[in-house]
C-alpha cells in the first residue's frame, strides 16, 4: 500500500493525480531521464542550449546595484510596464502597469487567480483534455472542477456543452489557447460567442463568472497564426501568461496575471490578487527574473526550427497511418494511438528508446502527446519506431 499524505486534502488530490505521478516518478521514462541514447519527447523541457539572451540577462541582473537589490519586491515597475506594453501591442488590450501582477509562471498565476475568485463549493469549468493539473488545482482552491469535453475532431470549444455545464454554482471557466495538448487556437468567432454566453449566464445567475485565460503558448505559433485573447471579448477575464514557454525555460518561473482596464469590480479584485499572492506562499518571481523581464520580453525561441520539426513529424506519422492534429501552436502534437490501449503503445515505444506522454495522464485515453522540444536528433531517431509499430498492426 502506498503511503498517504497526512493531509486528507492532499491524499484526495493524490488519488486524482496518481496515474500522472506514477508516470512522472516511477515509469521507465522516469528512470531513464537524462540518458543521451533515448528520444525524450515527453514534456516541454529543453534539449538544446538555452537562448543566449536569457543567460545574458540573468547574469547581468544577478549583479547587485545596491543594498536593496535582493530585497522583497512585490512587482518591479519596469517589468510590469514591459508586460502591459506588450499586451497593448500584441492584443490591443488596455492594461495599466499597475494592473499587472508578476507571478512564478502560469502555474503560480492559476493558483493565485483561483484562490482569489473561488469559494468552497464553487464550480470551475475546464476543457478536456486539459493540462493535467487544472482539476487538482481547482480542488486545492476549494472549488469543484467541472470538465467539458472539447469538440472533435477539431478540439475546438464546445459552446453548447459549456452552456449545459453552467450552473448557479459556476464561478469561473478556465481555458487555454493555444491549447495544450491539442495545439488548437480557438477562433475569434468562438471566443466572441463564449464571451456572449458568459455575459448572459452571469446576468441570469446574478453572480459574475470569471474567465481565466491561460495564454502560456500565445507566442508559440506556426504558419503565421495569431492567438487572440478572449479578454478582447469578455470584460471579466484574467489573462495568465508565462515566459517559460516563450523562452523554453520552464524552470525559470516568470509570468503574470493581467487585469484589463474594463474588468468589473477591478478595485476589489486587485487587492485580493495581491493578498492571494502573499498568503499563497509569496507567489511572486525572484527579483533577478523581475529585473530581467523587460529584456526577456523581446525574445522568443526559434519558431522556424520548431515548425520544421512539427512538419516533419506530422508528415511522417500521417504517412504511417496515424490520426493526429496538426498543431497551430504550442510545443505538442496530439495523436491517436494505433493500439486501443495507449499504455501498451507507449511501452512498445519505450522498448525502442522512444518516450511520449500517454493520454491517460491528461484525461484522454487512447491518445498520446509528442513534445517537439526534443532535439532534432531525438526526432530523427524516434520516427522509425513510430513507423515500425504502425506497420506491425
Amino acid at each position: 500500500m502506498k503511503q498517504q499524505p497526512i493531509s486528507q486534502l492532499l491524499g484526495s488530490l493524490l488519488e486524482d493525480l496518481e496515474p500522472l505521478m506514477d508516470f512522472l516518478t516511477a515509469s521507465t521514462w522516469a528512470q531513464r531521464q537524462g540518458d543521451p541514447t533515448i528520444a525524450d519527447l515527453v514534456v516541454g523541457n529543453p534539449h538544446d542550449d538555452p537562448l543566449p539572451a536569457l543567460t545574458d540577462a540573468i547574469e547581468r541582473h544577478a549583479t547587485p546595484t545596491g543594498p536593496a537589490h535582493f530585497a522583497y519586491n512585490l512587482g518591479d515597475e519596469s517589468a510590469r510596464r514591459a508586460a502591459a506594453d506588450s499586451l497593448q501591442r500584441t492584443q490591443g488590450l488596455t492594461v495599466a502597469w499597475e494592473d499587472v501582477f508578476l507571478t512564478p509562471g502560469t502555474f503560480g498565476a492559476i493558483s493565485v487567480a483561483l484562490r482569489t475568485v473561488v469559494d468552497p463549493g464553487d464550480e470551475v469549468i475546464y476543457i478536456r483534455p486539459p493540462w493535467f493539473f487544472y482539476g487538482p488545482m481547482i480542488r486545492a482552491a476549494g472549488g469543484d472542477p467541472v470538465p467539458v469535453m472539447a469538440s472533435q475532431p477539431d478540439f475546438d470549444l464546445d459552446l453548447d456543452a459549456i452552456a449545459g455545464a453552467i450552473s448557479p454554482r459556476t464561478r469561473a471557466i478556465l481555458i487555454n489557447s493555444p491549447n495544450n495538448p491539442s495545439g488548437r487556437i480557438y477562433p475569434e468567432a468562438t471566443l466572441r460567442a463564449l464571451g456572449a454566453l458568459l455575459e448572459d449566464a452571469s446576468a441570469r445567475s446574478g453572480r459574475r463568472i470569471y474567465l481565466l485565460s491561460d495564454e502560456s503558448y500565445a507566442r508559440i505559433l506556426y504558419d503565421g497564426n495569431a492567438a487572440i485573447s478572449p479578454a478582447r471579448f469578455y470584460d471579466a477575464t484574467l489573462l495568465l501568461y508565462t515566459y517559460g514557454k516563450t523562452l523554453l525555460a520552464p524552470g525559470e518561473r516568470l509570468g503574470y496575471i493581467a487585469v484589463p482596464g474594463v474588468m468589473p469590480d477591478r478595485e476589489q479584485l486587485e487587492p485580493a490578487l495581491l493578498l492571494s499572492q502573499i498568503v499563497g506562499g509569496w507567489q511572486i518571481p525572484n527579483t533577478v527574473m523581475q529585473y530581467a523581464l523587460p529584456e526577456l520580453e523581446q525574445h522568443v525561441i526559434d519558431l522556424k526550427r520548431l515548425q520544421r520539426r512539427r512538419d516533419l513529424v506530422v508528415d511522417e506519422l500521417r504517412g504511417a497511418g496515424y490520426e493526429l492534429l496538426k498543431p497551430e501552436g504550442t510545443f505538442y502534437i496530439l495523436a491517436r494511438s494505433p493500439i486501443d490501449d495507449e499504455k501498451t503503445f507507449v511501452e512498445q515505444l519505450a522498448a525502442r528508446d522512444v518516450f511520449v506522454l500517454p493520454g491517460y495522464t491528461f484525461e484522454l485515453p487512447g491518445w498520446f502527446r509528442i513534445s517537439l522540444t526534443g532535439s532534432d536528433a531525438m526526432i530523427e531517431r524516434a520516427l522509425p519506431a513510430f513507423r515500425e509499430i504502425a506497420n506491425a498492426r
